[in-house]
């Protein structure tokens, strides 16, 4: 069963805590994201807090649902999460801020926790590359701090292939039957793709892939911090310790 071989490796990998009968298997991230603003708008939700600059499909996939998209301020340490207010829910991307890529702060972590708690709002952690940090242990996702109040979406796309048309959820307890009466017929998910993914997870091959990969990831950020210290020294490369794109910061002055 792929929700249960699913919940087993997010909670060695990632630090996730669920069930597997708390898990929506999904054909990839967007759909998953339909699902959870159709739940959203059930619910009486209107405004949707979300990174200033974040994933254009976040804003454009909550829009098309008819929800409201409130801004996140950004500054030099990440996103800022004072500014949720009377917002319903909160799309967030904690282990590595698209496109930035420096992760949500501790304090912040803990902000936006309380602030779900205390409002009952939803916090929704896009955690897209988590798996791919380089130069210390993985960060751990949000959702193990607050399993009552986060959805944790991840997907296939990045450490497979983005034509494995799969993704997941692991829902709060009180949002399962929801999130799943919601899904509906929406769209299905190839029974091939998911028995064969359960079965790559479940024989440790996975695990195997990811390492591979963030080994030969790492090797490839080395070879570019490397080619721009000796070809271009005045440009910085930021957003680094994670993931599979780099920031460049150029120098004052430059055109843009």
């Amino acid at each position: 069963d792929l929700r249960a071989a699913l919940a087993g490796y997010l909670a060695r990998a990632r630090g996730v805590r669920t069930d597997p009968e708390h898990v929506l298997i999904c054909s990839g991230f967007a759909h998953g994201l339909r699902v959870l603003a159709e739940v959203l708008r059930r619910r009486g939700a209107e405004t949707v807090a979300v990174d200033s600059y974040g994933l254009d499909v976040h804003w454009n996939l909550l829009a098309a649902a008819g929800l409201r998209t409130r801004p996140l301020p950004f500054d030099e340490l990440g996103t800022v999460t004072g500014g949720l207010a009377d917002a319903g829910a909160v799309l967030l991307t904690p282990s590595h801020q698209f496109p930035m890529g420096v992760p949500l702060r501790p304090d912040r972590r803990a902000a936006v926790i309380e602030w779900a708690r205390r409002t009952g709002g939803l916090v929704l952690e896009d955690d897209y590359d988590g798996e791919f940090r380089y130069d210390r242990q993985s960060i751990g996702a949000l959702q193990g701090l607050a399993p009552d109040r986060v959805v944790y979406l991840g997907t296939a796309s990045k450490s497979l292939a983005p034509g494995l048309r799969l993704g997941w959820m692991a829902l709060p307890p009180s949002l399962a039957e929801e999130a799943a009466a919601a899904k509906g017929a929406m769209e299905t998910c190839g029974v091939l793709d998911q028995l064969t993914l359960a079965e790559f997870l479940a024989s440790g091959a996975y695990d195997r892939h990811v390492r591979s990969a963030r080994l030969r990831y790492r090797r490839r950020r080395d070879a570019l911090v490397e080619a721009l210290a000796a070809r271009a020294p005045d440009v910085r490369a930021t957003g680094i310790a994670a993931g599979l794109h780099a920031v460049l910061r150029l120098p004052p002055g430059t055109e843009p």
